[in-house]
């Protein structure tokens, strides 16, 4: 390889052009919006067009365990295991949301840190409304 091809080569990126365009970050955000949308839609749709289709009355019947369902399917829960999703729902921000604000904490200024102090009275006062409902005792 002759020696002034391989000095242009490693002189100059080869997307030089194209990052100094100002909407070039957004032309990869849309294509990887577009890959994601089709890596998820892509086996949905594959598989309404591949997937055989031999509709039959047992087929269509309701079963729950492999057993014939009694009784009618609209039943109406506790209340209670709202509670525990409403408390899934709390920790599981809290984890998300909390361990990337403490690994960039000594990066971060004042009002970060009074953001993030708000958001945790909020996820306290949900804990307290929890504890008050009763979802956190065992029976």
């Amino acid at each position: 390889m002759p020696s002034g091809l391989l000095s242009t080569l490693t002189a100059t990126p080869l997307l030089a052009d194209a990052t100094s365009e100002p909407y070039y970050a957004y032309l990869l955000l849309a294509v990887m919006a577009v890959l994601a949308v089709g890596f998820a839609c892509g086996p949905l749709i594959l598989s309404a067009i591949l997937a055989p289709r031999k509709p039959s009355d047992i087929k269509q019947d309701p079963f729950e365990c492999g057993l014939e369902s009694k009784g009618d399917p609209w039943v109406q829960f506790n209340v209670q295991y709202y509670l525990y999703a409403l408390a899934f729902v709390i920790f599981d921000i809290e984890a998300v949301f909390l361990y990337p604000w403490a690994v960039a904490f000594t990066g971060l200024s004042f009002g970060a840190f009074l953001a993030m102090g708000v958001f945790i009275l909020l996820l306290a006062e949900s804990l307290i409304y929890l504890w008050i409902k009763g979802v956190l005792t065992w029976k």
